[in-house]
């Protein structure tokens, strides 16, 4: 069965094994740090004591040592968004541009976006301080998530497995 719900308000408690947001599914593309939090949240409430999440998130060791809009146009491929203006800020580790699409109809349709980014320390204490542990991380290149790639500053990903606490 599908049901449609706001990440930041799951009506779930207790009843999941697994939890997945990958490709940034919502967490981290809320525009405050409060509501990506919620969505951590509200995956950890949904899931039963040894259950696991398993979400990818935008690297914050990246932007120190890449440009975010470089890295974007060379991954431009036909058939992809297009991301303008981008303006990554140091400060709050957020990257605001523009995204573009196209549909099979040549209807385009443009976006404001906002995403963190977050480095390690922060995915493990806010994981921690949901109840996670442990809370593994690994390099992510784009759509491909393997145990196996240790992160990097190369990595524009990260993919994070955390583990509920069993009481």
């Amino acid at each position: 069965m599908f049901r449609k719900h706001d990440a930041r308000e799951l009506p779930f408690s207790g009843e999941f094994d697994l939890a997945v947001m990958l490709c940034e599914g919502a967490f981290p593309l809320m525009e405050t740090d409060e509501m990506n939090f919620r969505i951590l949240q509200g995956a950890a409430n949904a899931l039963k004591p040894g259950g696991k999440l398993i979400f990818t998130t935008l690297n914050g060791l990246f932007p120190l040592f890449h440009s975010v809009k470089d890295f974007l146009a060379s991954a431009k491929e036909e058939g992809n968004a297009e991301y303008g203006n981008n303006s990554f800020d140091l400060m709050t580790f957020r990257d605001h541009s523009t995204t573009t699409v196209e549909d099979d109809l040549g209807h385009k349709k443009e976006l404001q976006c906002n995403e963190r980014y977050y480095v390690p320390s922060e995915i493990t204490w806010l994981c921690g301080s949901l109840g996670f542990s442990p809370v593994d991380i690994y390099g992510a290149k784009l759509g491909a998530f393997s145990r196996s790639d240790t992160l990097t500053t190369e990595d524009f990903e990260m993919l994070v497995i955390a583990e509920k606490k069993k009481p």
